[in-house]
């Protein structure tokens, strides 16, 4: 098949550009033509376009400035450039005008502006409704979803597919649920072996010291507030314990947080990181009390290597963790005084291995092959 694959813009940092990629690589190893459109492609090696990259890539325009008008252009550019060619199937990450599948990776915005409403001051909800940018994700959501070219819909979870139905009234049908996939063979708990003693001595880490790992991008929204305010109240209770950050957001406001909190030096901010699976295995605990997350890559790559999670039920990665049995889960991120309960209960339990191989036992059948096969029988069916 010749498959259109649309994102709008790649860096190897994110969860959702890890699982394009590694999806491209299965369709083209499989023999099928891969295309990708976007509008920025930062991946090396290899560079985009050269001889071992999985796919042709497409350059999409767009008008960055006023930025409401960043996803509106792509959305109409990506549309102009598809429209040239013949396509066998177009699969698109983003909300545009022109697709036959439409993964919904990103999640339903307008419950994401219900959600952010818990974290936000009252002058900032009163805001949101009228900002142009929220106005235009909004415009381009509503229209993908009642779009007649687009055949299926991809949600990564079951609570996805019911946001998508509560606020537009799709289908059941026309919603699929595939969770996201993960490479069981690199996220794999050998790796604890592998890596944790060399990666704590270099972080000046101690073999019995007790480590939580938050990585994500957008640390407000993942969750770092309620986070750290834990860990500030068990300084005195689990004193040989520290939180590693990883990920990209401006670090400033966080580490002097940490210091007011008096827990700074116990805070390790390692910004934007290609060592994720390095990471996992060196950690006892991941910790991602997010506000809003469709379905967290980390997290799912955290329980394959055999780490304990905890987040809360408005990640979708929550549909594979039995509370107390393979992590935890945590019903408000503002309620931090229920992530102390948490921690304190993975930390002085003697089962914390046990749970760490009940969490891969629990994502076992998310091997990335097996969805690769999913998404395939989704483009073979709607060729019919």
């Amino acid at each position: 098949m010749k498959i259109a694959f649309v994102r709008k813009a790649f860096t190897p940092y994110g969860g959702a550009e890890r699982y394009l990629v590694q999806l491209m690589e299965r369709l083209g190893g499989l023999g099928h033509e891969v295309h990708i459109f976007a509008h920025r492609w930062k991946v090396s090696p290899p560079s985009p376009g050269g001889e071992n990259t999985p796919a042709r890539f497409h350059h999409v325009p767009i008008l960055a400035a006023p930025s409401f008008l960043e996803a509106l252009s792509f959305a109409f550019f990506s549309r102009r450039l598809l429209e040239r060619e013949n396509f066998d199937i177009i699969h698109s990450f983003e909300r545009t005008l022109y697709q036959d599948v439409y993964r919904a990776g990103d999640g339903c915005h307008r419950e994401w502006l219900l959600q952010r409403r818990k974290m936000e001051f009252w002058g900032k909800r009163f805001l949101h409704p009228i900002n142009p940018l929220h106005r235009s994700l909004l415009f381009l959501e509503k229209r993908l979803f009642q779009s007649s070219r687009l055949k299926r819909i991809i949600a990564n979870s079951a609570r996805g597919k019911e946001e998508i139905q509560r606020h537009y009234r799709v289908p059941p049908e026309k919603i699929e649920v595939i969770h996201n996939g993960v490479d069981l063979e690199v996220f794999h708990p050998g790796n604890i072996v592998r890596y944790r003693d060399s990666g704590r001595r270099e972080l000046g880490i101690g073999k019995e010291d007790f480590v939580i790992l938050f990585l994500g991008s957008g640390f407000r929204r993942k969750g770092l507030h309620p986070l750290l305010d834990s860990f500030a109240r068990l300084k005195e209770r689990i004193p040989n314990a520290w939180v590693l950050v990883a990920g990209k957001d401006r670090i400033a406001p966080f580490q002097e947080k940490a210091r007011r909190l008096g827990v700074g030096k116990k805070i390790l901010f390692l910004g934007p990181t290609r060592k994720a699976r390095e990471l996992y295995a060196l950690s006892d605990l991941f910790a991602l009390p997010t506000f809003y997350d469709p379905f967290s890559n980390a997290c799912l790559e955290a329980m394959a290597t055999g780490i304990p999670v905890l987040t809360t039920r408005t990640n979708g990665v929550s549909e594979f963790i039995i509370d107390g049995e393979n992590g935890f889960q945590i019903q408000d991120p503002l309620q931090s005084r229920e992530i102390d309960e948490k921690i304190l209960s993975v930390c002085k339990t003697a089962e914390r291995t046990t749970m760490g191989k009940k969490a891969r036992e629990s994502v076992s059948r998310l091997d990335l092959g097996l969805v690769t096969e999913r998404m395939l029988a989704v483009y073979d069916n709607l060729r019919k």
